[in-house]
């Protein structure tokens, strides 16, 4: 019984597109990640662009200098960047930003989205019809009241008798896609081999059509027109639905001889709908060219959606067969694109055709008449093209290489009258996409979404530079004070800022051209990058290692105990984005400086502005009234003091207090004579008078200093009505107001006037009457709460507000100064619901949740940050709320605001273990509330101390997400600010120890909710290993070399004389040593499919052994030619450094090569005696390797097709195999005699992808992932009476997972290291092996064993989950994760959804306490067995 838990989203973009989706006005860009939806709003903004040299300089300079990380939060530099960089000429350019809105992870996969404009809205903006897998169309829209995603309807296309018979393919291994009609009238989805399936939408003049039909006397009275056009939105009525009845055509009844569809698409400028389609009445293959020359032909439809019959428009044949793609093309150009392998052609609407071969095999293909363009050199398979501008027609292709090129329409009039295509030189922009592209989105204003599964995602920009301004910068440049001028800008539409009338004379001067050529020369289009969506897709390989640390004995010293004892690294990427990616679970800080400090309780940096010499005159306003400014010094940017709370030397259960001076190395005893330490503990520090006051809050009092810790006020805590004296529990500071919490559950508010006198705020009766348990005080600067609508605002100075929790549980918001009574009340605050409002009411509320503290506080990056309302419960879990705003008719305007609940699955520890670990003595338990930091690294982040350490992390481009900080529990933090610690932070944790620290560099957090860090290696990583002996990863690596036909080969004489121009491209492999860089090349066409760090052994006499890499490759050289294998066998070695390179003393030395016949697939070690196995062709062979450098075949087995997985059990002779084609099997090999044998396999067709042991107990599983995205759970049980005594593996239970496995890799166990056995031992927890699960798409999963009850509870709390919680789009989750895949075919058993169980949190509390019921368990308990899910085999990552 087992969990499977996602523990990364997907991050390989598959389909975008660009519509008015949250408002009418708005351009946003919805992204489907596989399974997971994505919304962004797109942000402008001005920035400094560095030009660079050339083109591809200055994009990729741009990238640099715009990471988020980067820039702080006045979008200026920070000081790290290297000093020579303000020396470069600079720019300034509109850059755009994608800001995420919201994203929801889907039961399906998408296969398509279309933009529908439909007649009733919520917004009035457009609608979204998505595609998903087994014919399922959903249509969503954007519902301002949740402030989400609604869905309007699903539709099924997948009933039997749809399908056809017997004879028909599976439509599972069928393409489906979806287009839809320009003018939203209607969308197809073509799916299974034959069938489309229309659905038509109703348009606005619908009825005045059914009206011509018209009779009084059968119909009743007619309805006033005028009526339902002033309904909003064009709503024609409350009950209808904006779609019509779909329904199913076969595709042979709108032509007989459309046998073979290859690709349709609605087409553009057409009264009624109309759509394009590619098809051929015999299946295109190019082994039958001779007879199956020119076979395809494109045909035009027009649907008559009201009879559902359609009519040829036109029709043409004899196309090249290679063509696969029809693309719409809007005015001014029109018609439809025809694209295909080599060629591309144009067919206007009267059927017209133009075409262009990109290479030399186009003349070879096809007769049909094509421009020739062979010297481009271009293979356009797989390549995305999208328009440029609306007004010049051009288009921009992305090829499967990422490069960039330009198609261009020759027009005369409005005809084309032909089609030219250049590439875009590296110069300007040309190589900007690394890899394949998977779509291209016009954004307007030329800008450009592409997306890609191989690299990272780009918004491009361009602009378009005059042919004379072009030469002089091409000879000369352009001179310093040159802004320049001839640059043409893009509008609103994508067109240039002139509008260029068609049949008019009179032309801008820069823009002047013939009517009959093309738009513009070659080069005139320049690129950058805007902003980019981080990729780490496909996973091909992992390993895991020991993370490299700093052989100076200070950096060692210092990353001692904050570092993991294993990393994670993947190889990601492809082509020019290859590479690797370190994965962490936790934050681990570069510490820049580490203090034994054990006293330490809390700690507090200030950075105060220097007071004047007094001899100078102080500024003074236009009143002649000094301000605030006046008498002290301007610049200070960095941190001067640091206030710590430790405990008193003289008495154990009394706290003092100190202050240090901060320095660019440290910190050091300052001379404070008027600061009195003596007095206890400090609460909280902060500044006001814009910090011309440092302000101490200690428990009895406040104390205020100006900017050289002169004593200048002391506030104490005493109450002249009562006269009791209250102690301080927490502070908070929005300057000019601090509020203060008290023990009496009271609060006091103090206020900062113009001369920095700190005075106490009066309290109104409500305030004072009330017992308050947590409060903040947050600065509106941006107005997006959108408070003051009832008061005057003050445009120079943003809103105060202050946010109180009573302890009811009820939320007050006040508007300082107001405080007569909050403009905002929620009452249902414990509750914790999805949606928090002033209106939302509960009657009988079954439970609350114990709330400890409430925190206001930005999130975000330098791109865009906003305000989000973090609630911290009493056992430390967070849940995080974004506000919005929603007028919802005939409620008070106080109404508009309301809080959505963002998924938060982190769990903390129990709170509890903070006292035990942070008692020393009689020291009381300090309450240490969260801290919000508004600059770290360029984050704006709220860090939670405590047992379970963690900031809250979030970019433009990321919903919030909670990572731990790696160490101990944390005492106390906070802000760090010094010349050598730039925007860092300083914490406390449980040992006593001071850590000064920063983020590691170019390491990111939010996108994935782990840390990140990606190196590029510009190549196609392939495999990977870790060497522990000598700490290094192994790598093997290709890259594309033009292929040769051998011309030594004595029976084929003619490929001596063979000389093409266009010649095809394979790879060549190298084994590299990461970390130091060290290359050992290989054969010619040599390519390395696995890489393994084995314990073999090297002598035959005294059996000793050795940590050797291993490495199977294959040489193939086309099909005529048998393909290849070798195995190599590496020793890395320490050798002498290159001069002034240190990490340069490692080599791979060569001890053994073995040839053989067939690819060498798989490698593993096998049995106790240090043997080799290897998956070569169709046999598996065990070898041992030799004194004199041979490896000795000992044993084999004959495999089936090829083998794709071959692991064994450490520590014993069993060994899984997996065959792409032909299932799994499960042998053994024994040592006396030598010999392999088969256990048992599993019956049924399962295409292999990835395979390992899963032992749990006494029971032996394996985890089988099949080329469906489909897991299998296996079981070796000869006891069993279905398994024929073994030799049939069980299938105990099957489960789909959405994304293509790519490997499968048993955790490691957490024993000592020199215990051998990886299975468990009665002292042993009885689950101690986990399996790490790597996809396609950018995600890592974990499956769990679960012990008997804790499976029960779980199988119960799924059932109850899956009904209780709304999945997005409509869509059925118990379908999506059936045996069957996402047509519902089978039955899930024994796999656990650990997804849908970490949705328990998203519920609200009332929610949460009738499920809880149900299942019956304390929610304490469910607590736990979620947090076990959450990946307690990876204590080691």
């Amino acid at each position: 019984m087992q969990c499977y838990t996602e523990l990364t989203p997907p991050t390989a973009v598959t389909h975008a597109i660009s519509l008015p989706f949250s408002a009418p006005a708005s351009t946003d860009l919805v992204v489907a990640k596989t399974s997971l939806l994505q919304i962004f709003s797109l942000k402008t903004a001005l920035t400094e662009v560095d030009t660079g040299i050339n083109g591809k300089a200055s994009a990729r300079e741009h990238t640099q200098l715009t990471d988020r990380r980067v820039l702080d939060n006045d979008g200026l530099e920070q000081s790290f960047i290297a000093a020579d960089a303000v020396l470069q000429r600079s720019e300034r350019s509109h850059t755009t930003s994608l800001v995420l809105r919201a994203e929801y992870h889907l039961s399906g996969t998408v296969t398509s989205l279309a933009r529908i404009k439909t007649l009733n809205s919520k917004t009035g903006a457009d609608c979204l019809l998505i595609s998903f897998k087994d014919a399922k169309l959903s249509l969503v829209e954007w519902d301002p009241e949740r402030h989400g995603l609604s869905t309007i309807s699903i539709h099924y296309y997948e009933r039997e008798d749809l399908q056809g018979g017997p004879w028909t393919p599976d439509p599972k291994k069928c393409i489906n896609y979806l287009t839809a009609d320009p003018s939203s009238r209607c969308a197809a989805l073509k799916f299974g081999k034959q069938n489309l399936a229309i659905l038509p939408f109703r348009q606005a003049g619908d009825e005045d059509l059914a009206m011509d039909d018209y009779d009084p006397d059968f119909d009743g009275e007619r309805p006033d027109p005028v009526v339902a056009a002033s309904r909003p939105n064009g709503e024609t009525s409350s009950t209808q639905t904006p779609y019509s009845s779909s329904f199913v055509l076969p595709l042979s009844a709108l032509e007989p001889s459309l046998i073979h569809p290859i690709h349709l698409s609605f087409l553009y400028e057409y009264r009624e709908p109309t759509f394009g389609i590619l098809f051929s009445s015999f299946t295109p293959t190019p082994a039958l060219l001779h007879d199956r020359r020119d076979i395809l032909s494109y045909t035009v439809f027009t649907l008559d959606l009201e009879q559902r019959a359609s009519t040829t428009i036109l029709s043409v044949s004899g196309l090249p067969y290679d063509l696969y793609k029809v693309i719409p093309l809007p005015l001014p150009v029109g018609g439809a694109l025809l694209v295909g392998g080599n060629e591309l052609i144009h067919v206007d609407q009267a059927g017209r055709t133009n075409g262009v071969g990109v290479n030399v095999f186009a003349r070879q293909c096809t007769s049909f008449s094509l421009a020739d363009q062979s010297d481009l050199g271009m293979k356009l398979e797989a390549c995305v093209i999208e328009q440029l501008g609306a007004e010049s027609g051009d288009m921009l292709i992305v090829l499967n290489t990422g490069e960039l090129a330009i198609l261009g329409f020759r027009r005369d009039g409005r005809s084309v009258s032909g089609l030219s295509v250049r590439r875009v030189s590296p110069d300007h922009g040309g190589l900007l996409v690394e890899a394949q592209a998977s779509c291209a989105v016009s954004l307007g204003r030329g800008r450009m979404f592409i997306g890609s599964e191989d690299a990272n995602s780009v918004v491009l920009s361009w602009t378009r530079k005059a042919p004379q301004l072009a030469r002089q910068r091409s000879s000369g440049g352009l001179s310093a004070g040159d802004d320049g001028d001839g640059e043409i800008f893009f509008d609103k539409d994508g067109t240039e800022e002139y509008d260029d009338d068609l049949y008019s004379g009179a032309a801008p001067e820069p823009r002047r051209q013939s009517d009959t050529s093309t738009s513009t020369p070659a080069g005139d289009y320049v690129f950058k990058i805007n902003d980019t969506l981080r990729n780490i897709a496909p996973m091909k390989d992992l390993a895991f290692g020991r993370p490299a640390v700093s052989k100076d004995s200070e950096a060692e010293q210092n990353s001692k105990g904050v570092t993991t004892d294993l990393e994670l690294v993947v190889t990601t990427g492809c082509g020019r984005s290859g590479g690797v990616t370190v994965l962490k679970r936790e934050i681990e800080p570069k510490v820049i400086g580490r203090f034994e400090f054990p006293e330490a309780r809390g700690i507090w940096s200030v950075r105060a502005k220097r007071p004047m010499a007094g001899n100078l005159v102080p500024q003074t306003s236009g009143d002649g009234k000094i301000g605030l400014d006046g008498g002290y010094a301007m610049g200070n940017e960095f941190d001067r003091f640091m206030i710590v709370s430790k405990g008193s030397s003289r008495t154990a259960d009394k706290e003092e207090s100190a202050v240090y001076a901060l320095t660019a190395t440290g910190f050091e005893d300052v001379k404070a004579p008027e600061f009195d330490g003596s007095l206890g503990g400090t609460i909280e520090v902060g500044t006001l008078g814009q910090e011309t006051r440092v302000v101490q809050v200690l428990r009895e009092e406040v104390r205020v200093y100006d900017g050289n810790l002169s004593l200048s006020q002391i506030i104490p805590m005493f109450d002249d009505a009562t006269g009791a004296e209250p102690k301080i529990v927490s502070a908070n500071f929005a300057d000019p107001y601090l509020l203060l919490m008290r023990d009496d559950d009271s609060v006091l508010i103090l206020t900062s006037d113009e001369s920095g006198e700190i005075e106490e705020f009066d309290r109104s009766e409500a305030l004072l009457s009330t017992q308050w348990l947590s409060g903040c005080l947050y600065m509106d600067k941006n107005g997006v709460l959108g408070v003051s609508k009832g008061y005057a605002r003050n445009p120079r100075r943003p809103d105060i507000l202050m946010f109180l929790l009573t302890a009811e549980g009820c939320l007050q918001i006040y508007n300082l100064p107001h405080l007569t009574a909050p403009f905002y009340v929620a009452d249902t605050l414990s509750l914790l619901p999805p949606i928090l409002s002033a209106d939302y009411t509960v009657k009988r509320p079954l439970a609350r949740e114990a709330l400890a503290e409430i925190l206001v506080a930005d999130l975000g990056d330098s791109v865009a940050k906003s305000p989000y309302l973090i609630v911290r419960s009493a056992n430390d879990d967070l849940t995080i709320y974004h506000p919005f705003h929603f007028n919802k008719p005939g409620s008070p305007s106080l109404f508009t605001l309301r809080f959505l609940k963002i998924p938060n699955p982190h769990l903390a520890q129990d709170p509890s273990i903070t006292a035990q670990e942070t008692a020393s003595g009689g020291q009381e338990r300090r309450y240490n509330p969260m801290r919000a930091i508004d600059n770290i690294s360029g984050y704006s982040t709220v860090f939670l101390p405590g047992a379970s350490p963690s900031f809250i992390l979030k970019s433009a481009a990321s919903t919030p997400k909670v990572l731990g900080l790696k160490g101990k529990a944390v005492k106390g933090m906070s802000g760090f600010n010094t010349g050598g610690c730039e925007r860092g932070w300083v914490y406390v944790d449980a040992d006593g120890v001071v850590r000064v620290s920063q983020f590691k560099p170019n390491v990111t957090f939010a996108e994935t909710g782990w840390a990140m860090q990606k190196i590029s290696l510009g190549e196609d990583v392939t495999a990977i290993s870790y060497h522990a002996t000598m700490g290094s990863y192994v790598l093997g690596t290709s890259e594309e070399v033009e292929f040769e036909l051998p011309k030594d080969d004595d029976f084929r004489k003619n490929w001596a004389t063979e000389d093409i121009s266009f010649k095809p491209k394979v790879g060549h492999g190298f084994l590299k040593l990461l970390s130091p860089i060290n290359c050992y090349p290989l054969e010619p066409d040599e390519v390395p499919l696995c890489i393994r760090t084995l314990n073999l052994e090297t002598s035959e006499h005294t059996h000793a052994r050795t940590q050797l890499v291993v490495a199977g490759t294959a040489i193939t050289r086309g099909e005529d030619l048998a393909t290849r294998g070798c195995i190599y066998v590496f020793e890395i070695i320490s050798v002498v450094p290159q001069p002034g390179r240190p990490e340069t003393n490692r080599k791979l030395k060569l001890i053994a090569k073995e040839e053989v016949k067939g690819a060498v697939t798989a490698l593993c070690e096998v049995g106790t005696l240090g043997f080799l196995l290897a998956a070569q062709g169709q046999k598996c062979m065990v070898r041992g390797l030799k004194e004199d450098g041979s490896l000795l075949p000992v044993a084999f087995m004959d495999m089936q097709c090829y083998v794709s997985v071959a692991k064994s059990l450490p520590g014993s002779g069993l060994v899984a195999f997996g065959d792409a084609i032909k299932s799994f099997w499960f042998a053994g090999f024994s040592e006396e005699p030598y010999k392999m044998a088969l256990f048992g396999k599993d019956i049924s067709e399962l295409g292999v992808m990835a395979a390992d042991f899963f032992p749990d107990g006494n029971q032996l599983f394996f985890v089988v992932a099949d080329k469906d995205s489909n897991i299998h759970v296996l079981q070796f049980d000869p006891e069993h009476p279905k398994s024929l005594s073994g030799q049939r593996l069980i299938r105990r239970s099957t489960f789909h997972t959405g994304h293509p496995i790519s490997t499968i890799t048993l955790l490691p166990s957490p024993l000592p290291p020199q215990t051998t056995n990886p299975l468990p031992s009665p002292q042993q927890p009885p689950h101690s092996h986990n399996l790490l699960l790597t996809s396609h798409t950018g995600r890592l999963s974990l499956i769990t064993p679960l012990d008997e009850p804790k499976y029960r509870r779980l199988s119960l709390l799924q059932g109850q989950l899956s009904t209780s919680i709304e999945t997005a789009c409509g869509l059925n989750h118990r379908s999506y994760r059936a045996a069957g895949g996402e047509g519902g075919m089978g039955v899930v058993r024994g796999v656990l959804d650990g997804a849908l169980l970490r949705r328990w949190c998203e519920l609200g509390v009332q929610r949460r306490e009738e499920v809880r019921g149900k299942v019956g368990v304390e929610v304490w308990g469910v607590r736990e067995d979620l947090r076990g899910l959450e990946g307690g085999g990876l204590v080691v990552v």
